[in-house]
């Protein structure tokens, strides 16, 4: 290796850290031309994207108060950056390898991110989604509008991109190992159903031939084909927004079919969330906790996210890893 610094940036959603930055957090999603693709163009989609931010932060913030009055995705997407960071520090400090992180709708935002690698004269740069599945409306945003700061800030960098990894077998057991943990918190664990929740897209993403959809149902089999199938299990989608048809079925709908089932005791699993934040800890907990209970779940849990878990840890120095060597052999 020739010793030259390496960043593997980690691309995230990212969340306000704060009450204040709640409504221009929504501003830049509502913004986001890869998530509502809107007619008429830039300058309609900005002033759109004004209108519902506003209309829509008061009961947003009050969502975010009841969770500790900011995203927890702030601290953990700190944590999963200082565990990796140690990892390479300790096992390939060689590599000179420096971890980053590039929020693509609240702060570090990616723009800050490419600008104080070009300060720092950093050439060499593994993208690392923390999104173990691929869609344009998550790593697809990420790499464009890396791709425009780059060419706005006249970057130049020498690139690797992860685009997928759910099929990594450290990342398939870090699921596994946070199930093991939910479960150690029911009384009795033999008949506990496994409720698969992860975040939806619209049908129209999927007709155009988005693979998210499918590389969500491939995790959840991977999963269940390492645990055996112990478990009874389902898939459903959450946090629709829009008139859009979305991905079915919902998580919503799926609770008050399973109570009439007879299903009483409950594990939520967040598929796709690599951290806890407001879809886990307010959408699935506290929303949705309710629509369980009236259903008959009377035992009803949500798993913890993957966070900083080690073998999570493991898995992404794995698939950077990879795209650095492929990096230093160009």
């Amino acid at each position: 290796m020739d010793g030259k610094p390496i960043a593997i940036v980690l691309l995230q959603f990212g969340g306000p850290d704060s009450l204040d930055a709640v409504e221009p957090f929504l501003f830049n999603l509502f913004n986001d031309p890869d998530i509502f693709n809107l007619p008429f163009g830039p300058r309609f989609q900005r002033f759109l994207a004004r209108q519902i931010s506003s209309r829509r932060a008061s009961s947003v913030r009050e969502k975010y108060r009841e969770i500790g009055g900011r995203s927890p995705i702030v601290e953990r997407t700190a944590a999963q950056m200082r565990a990796l960071q140690a990892l390479f520090n300790e096992r390939y400090p060689e590599l000179n390898v420096t971890v980053r992180l590039a929020a693509r709708y609240w702060k570090p935002l990616t723009g800050e991110a490419v600008q104080s690698l070009i300060d720092e004269e950093i050439k060499d740069i593994v993208l690392l989604p923390l999104y173990p599945q691929y869609s344009i409306a998550n790593a697809g945003s990420s790499f464009n509008e890396w791709d425009r700061c780059n060419k706005l800030l006249h970057a130049t960098f020498q690139e690797r991109r992860i685009t997928e990894y759910y099929k990594n077998e450290k990342y398939i057991a870090a699921i596994n190992a946070r199930i093991d943990e939910g479960l150690s918190e029911f009384k009795d664990a033999k008949d506990v159903f496994l409720l698969f929740s992860a975040h939806g897209t619209p049908l129209a993403m999927v007709k155009r031939g988005d693979p998210y959809s499918e590389h969500i149902r491939e995790t959840v089999e991977l999963v269940m084909a390492a645990r055996n199938f112990d478990k009874r299990y389902t898939l459903s989608f959450q946090s629709k927004v829009g008139p859009q048809q979305w991905l079915k079925p919902s998580t919503h709908e799926t609770l008050i079919e399973l109570g009439k089932k007879g299903i009483t005791s409950l594990l939520v699993v967040p598929i796709a969330f690599v951290s806890d934040h407001i879809e886990t800890l307010h959408e699935l907990n506290i929303e949705e906790r309710p629509t369980a209970e009236e259903s008959g779940i009377n035992h009803y849990r949500v798993m913890k996210g993957l966070n900083d878990h080690p073998l999570f840890i493991e898995c992404l120095a794995d698939v950077a890893l990879k795209e650095i060597h492929a990096l230093r052999h160009e």
